[in-house]
């Protein structure tokens, strides 16, 4: 049988800007969870923590992403509040949230951040940091 193909809109693309990769890397999270979610009105009272290596700051991001989403959802929480911190190439931080509720009104699941589109790069008015994320 002959292959094919066909096109969907699975994809959807995440920016993040601060005036440090670390801050553009939290405004990253925190455009990522507001696809779930409503983020002002998800708490704070549940957090997870999280801790990677990578040299790379491309790499680094999609550590990042991956590491909160796949953390919140072996939780059931959703994240709204990131920071995050760099000491060489050891990567420290932090999404605060709380547990899915039934009020929380739920957008489209997000399954993983992507390699597409990836690009982390400083430009005159700071860092932005953005790739395509898997919904």
């Amino acid at each position: 049988m002959p292959q094919a193909y066909f096109e969907h809109d699975a994809d959807a693309g995440v920016i993040g800007r601060g005036a440090t990769p670390e801050q553009a890397f939290a405004a990253a999270a925190a455009a990522m969870f507001a696809l779930q979610g409503d983020l002002e009105a998800v708490g704070d009272s549940e957090s997870v923590a999280v801790e990677f290596e990578e040299a790379d700051l491309e790499l680094a991001l999609v550590a990042w992403l991956n590491t909160l989403l796949g953390q919140a959802k072996a939780r059931g929480l959703e994240l709204a509040h990131f920071r995050l911190t760099r000491d060489g190439n050891r990567w420290r931080g932090e999404g605060r949230g709380e547990r899915w509720r039934r009020d929380l009104e739920r957008g489209v699941e997000v399954k993983g951040a992507t390699l597409t589109a990836l690009s982390v790069r400083q430009g005159p008015d700071g860092w932005e940091a953005r790739c395509v994320v898997d919904v």
